[in-house]
Parts: C-alpha cells; sequence; structure tokens
C-alpha cells in the first residue's frame, strides 16, 4: 500500500494551523503578563508551552515535539530536529488576563535569539528537568536573565521520571545560580510513579486530568491524609522561615502570631510576589508537562509571583503621550513581506503609522499591524501599551531597534530622563541614557566561520538576497567580504548553526548553495612592542598624494573593553602636532588601523590585544582620506609583522553527562582532546564530566560521542575564552588554515 508522507505532513501543517482558536480581548495592562519560557536544551520548554495553550483553550489537540506538530516549532528545521531554533511569540487568555508568551531557543548556538527575547520580557519561567537539576545552558540563560533584571519562577519538569529529584534541584539552585529557592510544591509518589502535587500554601492535594482542563483539589487535613499533613506543615512551616528572611513585613506578621502555623496564605503569597520581584530569591513549582501535571499551577503562578508591565520599564514613561517600542525579532513571510515583532513600552501602535528608528535614524512608514498566534497573525487596528505587535512594510528597521514617532520625540524623551536622574542626584550622559534605553546591544562573537558560493553566477542576486534577509533576522549571524579571495564569508556561533542557515537558503529561499570547510575563528596577538614610521608618497593624475605616519604596537595584557583601539603620544611635540590632526584625517586613521588590525600576520585572523599608539601624521595638501586610510593600514600591518604574533584559540566549557559503564572510554577519548577536566560528579544515575576544551578538537565530537556510548551520552558547550596555543598546536592551525 503506498502512503504520501508528504501529504500526510502537510494535513498535520494545516489541522494545527486551523485548530488555533484566535481570540483578541481588551485586557487591562495590570492583568498582562510578558513572559518567557528559558531553560537548557531539552527540559521540555516547547511541551510546557503546547500545554498551555491547550489548557487555556486556544488550541483544541495538543501537538508534541516528537510527532513534529507544536505551534511554536512552525519552522521545517525545528520539526525535522525536534529543537527550538527562532523564538515564537503567541498570546492566550487565563483566568481574566493577557498572556503574551514567548518561547525561546535552548541551544547555544541561538543565544542572541534569548537575548533580544530578553529584552522584551517582564518576567521568565525557568524550566529545569528534574532528573538533571540546573544545566550549563540554564545557567547561560539565567546570566542573561540577570543582566536585564527579570523576576523569574522555577518550575521543575520531568518529574514522572524515575530518578526525579526535587531536594537535589534545589540545591543546585542555590549552589550553582547561587540563589535562594522557595518549594511551594511537594510531589506525591506512590509506587515509584508520580501521581499529584501538594499545594502547601493552601494545603491542598491537586489532581491533574489529561480531559479536563480544570484542577481536583482536595484539602488536606490530619485525619484524611496524615502522612501528606505532616510533611506539608512541616515544608509551610520551613517555607514561611525563610521568607520572613528577604520580607520585613511577613516577619512583622510571624512575631504579631508569635507562629509560624497561624500566617494567612494571602500573606505568603504577597511576600513570595515582593521576594520575586526583587530577585532576592525564586518560587519553584513541579510537575511533568508531557504527563499534563502542574502546566496550569504555572500559569497561576505567573498571575500571583511575576509582575504586569506597567510595574517595569518606568524609565520609558519619558515619551509622554508617544510611542515607544522595541524591535525584538524579524522574520519573512512570502506573502506578507518583512515581520517585524514590537515589545510596546509606551502609548499605542497603529496600522500605517510613521515610526522612527533611534538606532537607524530613520523614519519608516508602517503597513498591517498583527497580534502573533506563532506563525499565525490577527490583523488589528491599534495594540496598546504593555503588548507584543507586529507590523509589515518596515525594510530597514532591525532587531533590537528602539522606535517612536519621531526624532524630535527621541530627544525630547532622552532630554527628560536626562532631567529626571539630575533631579534624583543622578549625574549621567546620553550614553548612559542609550545603555539603559537597550541601545548599541552587541551580539556575541562568532566562533565558527566558512565561505558560501551559489553553484551557479545565475543565483547570486538570489544569495545575496537570502542573506540580506538572514542577517536582519539574526544579528548574531555574521555575512562579510573578503577582497583577498573574493568569497563570501559566514560566521556564526556554532556547526549547527551554520547548518540551519544552508538549510534555510536551500528549502525557503530556493538557493543550492555550496558552504566551504568549517574554520575556527582563530586570534592573533602581538609578541613584542614595535615603533615605525612610513612615508606614501605617490600622484594620482594631477594630484600629489603625501602621508608621513609613525605608529607604535603595544600588546596588552589582556583585551580590555575600556582602553580605546587607538591613544596618543602625550609628549609636547607629539602632543602639538596631534592637536592640528583634522578630524576627518583622524576618522581615516582610525578606519585604517581597524582594516590592519583585522588580519594578522601568521593566519590573517584579527588581531586582539593590541593598541596603536599614534605619534606623528604629516598629511600633504588635496591627499585624500583613502590614502591616509591606506598609510596606516600598511603601517600597521609592518608593525605587526616586526612584533611577530601568537595565535588565539576558542576554548569551550563542556559538559557531558554519560552512563556510569561508558564513563572510561569517554574519559580517555576527551583527554585525547587537549581537554582539562574540571569535575567528575554523580548527575542522577549517570556521571557528569565538566572540562574545558578547544574548539578545534570539538569538531564532529557529537558524531563520536554517540559512537562511543551508542546514544546514551548528550553533552553541551558554549565559548569561554581565548587561549594561547603550544608550538605544537599553533602549526596545526596555521596548516588548516592555510592548507599547508
Amino acid at each position: 500500500m503506498y502512503i504520501n508522507i508528504q501529504k500526510i505532513s502537510f494535513m498535520k501543517t494545516l489541522y494545527r494551523l486551523y485548530s488555533t482558536i484566535k481570540k483578541i480581548q481588551d485586557i487591562p495592562i495590570e492583568r498582562i503578563r510578558n513572559i518567557g519560557i528559558l531553560a537548557h536544551i531539552d527540559a521540555g520548554k516547547t511541551t510546557t508551552t503546547e500545554r498551555m495553550l491547550y489548557f487555556s483553550g486556544l488550541i483544541q489537540h495538543m501537538g508534541e515535539v516528537h510527532h513534529g506538530n507544536t505551534v511554536t516549532d512552525y519552522m521545517t528545521q525545528e520539526r525535522e530536529r525536534g529543537i527550538t531554533i527562532t523564538s515564537a511569540a503567541i498570546t492566550f487568555y487565563w483566568k481574566k488576563h493577557q498572556f503574551n508568551l514567548i518561547d525561546t531557543p535552548g541551544h547555544i548556538d541561538f543565544t542572541m535569539e534569548v537575548e533580544q527575547t530578553l529584552n522584551v520580557l517582564d518576567g521568565a519561567v525557568v524550566v529545569l528537568d528534574g532528573s538533571a537539576g540546573v544545566e550549563a545552558q540554564t545557567l547561560t540563560v539565567w546570566r542573561q536573565a540577570d543582566k536585564y533584571n527579570i523576576p523569574r519562577i522555577i518550575y521543575v519538569n520531568k518529574m514522572d521520571r524515575g530518578d526525579a529529584d526535587i531536594s537535589m534541584c534545589c540545591e543546585s539552585i542555590e549552589k550553582k545560580l547561587d540563589t535562594p529557592s522557595l518549594l511551594i510544591q511537594l510531589p506525591v509518589v506512590e509506587d515509584g510513579k508520580f501521581k499529584a502535587v501538594i499545594d502547601i500554601l493552601n494545603m491542598e492535594l491537586m489532581f491533574y486530568s489529561t480531559k479536563e482542563k480544570a484542577v481536583n483539589k482536595a484539602p488536606i487535613t490530619k485525619s484524611s491524609h496524615p502522612r501528606y499533613w505532616n510533611d506539608a506543615k512541616l515544608a509551610r512551616s520551613a517555607l514561611i522561615d525563610k521568607l520572613t528572611e528577604y520580607d520585613d513585613k511577613l516577619a512583622e506578621n510571624v512575631i504579631k502570631a508569635n507562629s509560624l502555623d497561624n500566617i494567612n496564605t494571602s500573606d505568603i503569597v504577597e511576600a513570595l510576589r515582593n521576594v520575586t520581584y526583587k530577585q532576592a530569591a525564586v518560587p519553584v513549582m513541579l510537575g511533568s508537562s508531557y504527563k499534563n501535571v502542574g502546566v496550569q499551577s504555572v500559569m497561576d503562578a505567573a498571575i500571583l509571583y511575576l509582575p504586569s508591565p506597567n510595574e517595569r520599564n518606568k524609565h520609558y514613561k519619558a515619551f509622554g503621550d508617544h510611542l515607544c517600542a522595541r524591535a525584538f525579532k524579524v522574520t519573512h513571510d512570502k506573502h506578507k513581506g518583512p515581520l517585524v515583532f514590537f515589545r510596546i513600552y509606551n502609548g499605542t501602535l497603529n496600522k500605517g503609522q510613521k515610526i522612527y528608528s533611534i538606532q537607524q535614524e530613520c523614519s519608516e512608514q508602517a503597513g498591517k499591524l498583527y497580534i502573533a498566534f506563532a506563525d499565525d497573525f490577527e490583523e488589528v487596528e491599534s495594540v496598546k501599551n504593555g503588548n507584543i505587535a507586529v507590523l509589515t512594510g518596515l525594510k530597514k528597521i532591525m532587531s533590537g531597534d528602539i522606535v517612536t514617532n519621531s526624532a524630535t520625540a527621541s530627544q525630547r524623551a532622552k532630554k527628560s530622563m536626562l532631567e529626571h536622574n539630575k533631579q534624583k542626584g543622578r549625574t549621567q550622559d546620553e550614553k548612559d541614557i542609550d545603555k539603559l534605553l537597550g541601545i548599541g546591544v552587541t551580539p556575541p562573537e562568532p566562533v565558527f566561520f566558512c565561505s558560501i558560493e551559489p553553484s551557479s553566477l545565475s543565483q547570486q542576486t538570489a544569495l545575496e538576497n537570502a542573506l540580506y534577509e538572514l542577517q536582519r533576522e539574526d544579528p548574531s549571524l555574521r555575512v562579510t567580504h573578503d577582497p583577498e579571495t573574493g568569497q563570501t564569508v559566514l560566521a556564526g556561533m556554532g556547526e549547527l548553526h551554520l547548518e540551519i542557515i544552508r538549510d534555510r537558503i536551500l528549502k525557503e529561499y530556493k538557493v543550492d548553495a555550496d558552504l566551504g570547510p568549517l574554520q575556527i575563528a582563530y586570534r592573533e596577538s602581538p609578541i613584542s612592542r614595535a615603533t615605525d614610521s612610513f612615508v606614501l608618497e605617490t600622484k594620482i593624475g594631477t594630484s600629489k598624494q603625501f602621508v608621513n605616519i609613525r605608529l607604535s604596537l603595544i600588546p596588552l595584557e589582556n583585551e580590555s573593553s575600556k582602553k580605546d583601539i587607538l591613544a596618543f603620544d602625550k609628549t609636547p611635540d607629539a602632543a602639538s602636532n596631534i592637536a592640528a590632526i583634522f578630524p576627518k584625517h583622524m576618522l581615516a586613521v582610525k578606519q585604517g588601523i581597524e582594516v590592519g588590525l583585522a588580519h594578522g600576520p601568521k593566519v590573517g585572523c584579527q588581531v586582539v590585544n593590541a593598541q596603536i599608539m599614534l605619534h606623528h601624521l604629516e598629511v600633504g595638501r588635496g591627499t585624500s582620506d583613502t590614502m591616509i586610510a591606506a598609510a596606516a593600514t600598511q603601517l600597521v600591518q609592518k608593525l605587526l609583522k616586526d612584533s611577530g604574533a601568537n595565535i588565539l584559540e576558542p576554548v569551550m566549557h563542556l559538559e557531558i553527562v554519560v552512563p556510569e559503564e561508558v564513563l572510561t572510554p569517554v574519559l580517555a577519548d576527551i583527554s585525547r582532546r587537549r581537554a582539562a577536566i574540571s569535575t567528575v560528579a554523580l548527575r542522577g544515575t549517570g556521571k557528569l564530566i565538566v572540562a574545558k576544551a578547544p574548539l578545534a578538537e570539538l569538531l564532529g565530537y557529537s558524531t563520536m560521542l554517540r559512537t562511543i556510548t551508542s546514544g546514551t551520552a548528550t553533552f553541551t558547550m558554549e565559548f569561554s575564552e581565548y587561549q594561547m596555543m603550544s608550538q605544537d598546536s599553533e602549526m596545526n592551525a596555521i596548516k588548516s588554515v592555510r592548507g599547508f
């Protein structure tokens, strides 16, 4: 019997699309929650999101990640691999509250997606694997959330697993995240099976059903449930006692009552909300999303403990009656064109209105306005403050841009913020205001790069268009043109990142592109100080070009963001010469230096840990800026050759979870990869190996690990630092880059 698999897949996609019940309600801002789901890869973010959508009534049937039919993982690449690659926004309603939920990637290669998303959240649910606790990427997203000061609650998922341990999870939260944990639920496990959840605040047993969306609750009394009563009572007292350390009002109530037992649940909830907002401690809940246990309680907790939009981002009120919104995601639709997702901080966003980007310093005319339901959209006339909206018709605005009504509105808002801070006794300049607004967030440095070229010249324009759109969507993807080889070079966060980009170019843009071999993004560092002069004297047409420049190359101990790449000689003779340099000539010198440091003498990689000092510049009349830049570049290149350079390689933080029986061969293999093993510890029924290893030794490591352990081990890695190489390793690096 012949079955058309493609047709079934297409029907499944259609079924998923039309089973979404789109409904838009006008909800007061205090009842809106903009939350994100953050976690390590495979902790259950997307499954948790799917259950939220089902229990809220937005979808009629739940999809599964392994079936490739979830709402928020709608990309072909996500469904094929069972992972989240791009963040997805979706709006739903629960208990008279509106949730604007964003499902984020867990893989380190797509960390920029998480970074852009965190910018626009008011709160977050961090999902842990009940058998693993805090993992490598959990720590990464936690630090990212710390950077944006986001209140969080923790949901311990997969409690149905035999090796799940809530005590171990709480210990790992306190130890690894350095945050006190406040356990507000207990698991009910009978005969090794996860049966129900105890709510220790209300002293209730909560039973969850797949068919019924409501949670069945039964009061726990001393006579009806003596065992649960004792455990819940002790846990409630311990929670209140711990909370009093962080909330003075609750501490006063305990002193007045002279007991930990006679405290109202409403007082505990208020204390939990205050503590969560201040991020002094974190409430911890538990469940099993795949078994439909505990998800409704997580949504209730988001309402109770996470803040509404009007409680945060108060500095945006400086925009007054004007719009203030942040673009946090750009995607391209075949029919609608570019879609830009905005979080509105102030004012109202209207269909077809003119908006001004503060970063791009340009105005654009918006097209249609939508509310997002993952990859489905509902058109609206306007969207109010505190919400997520999607606009069409924007060609220049990129992810991370702040937009308002006009340049005048932007200037007035900045001025208002400066005056407000002055009244409060805070001395801030415009750079501090830009930082407060989140302007100028730089994406992380890529660690991999490869060349890309179309299979035929006829597809060159299509490839350039695809790369432009993909770069606009993903700021961590760098597209550059190498003038020496004439090739287009892609730089990304990892093997998977670049593989997904190529896959999207092929499937979405129908461009058959060839990717060159993956190369490691090495860095070069100068060895010794060098000083020299360079004189450029030539004639172009009738115009004489003359440049006389003297520079020093100064090695730095560690690359410091505080030190400018260009320093000035402060001796009297040099200072008088430098003071007389025209600003446009100085700009040309800086550009020339940047170009000169872009290619080191050994493998042509970027030079770091270096500073250039300008001693003298003499420019002939009528000399072009291009010639000044060229002179600076040539002199920097000469100084680098005189100084010599060390090659620095990216070193990755590696965490491997293996069954105990295959621990020895995995340790033997990782030792051969120049790894420094720091820890071998217990992780559930297996072992956790924590190590640092050079990225060059980890190419294709996932395949090797799968072979050694018969697919029973998992690993994660993230960039740690750049490190100097040994002479043998340096020779191998030169050979791999140059080919000889």
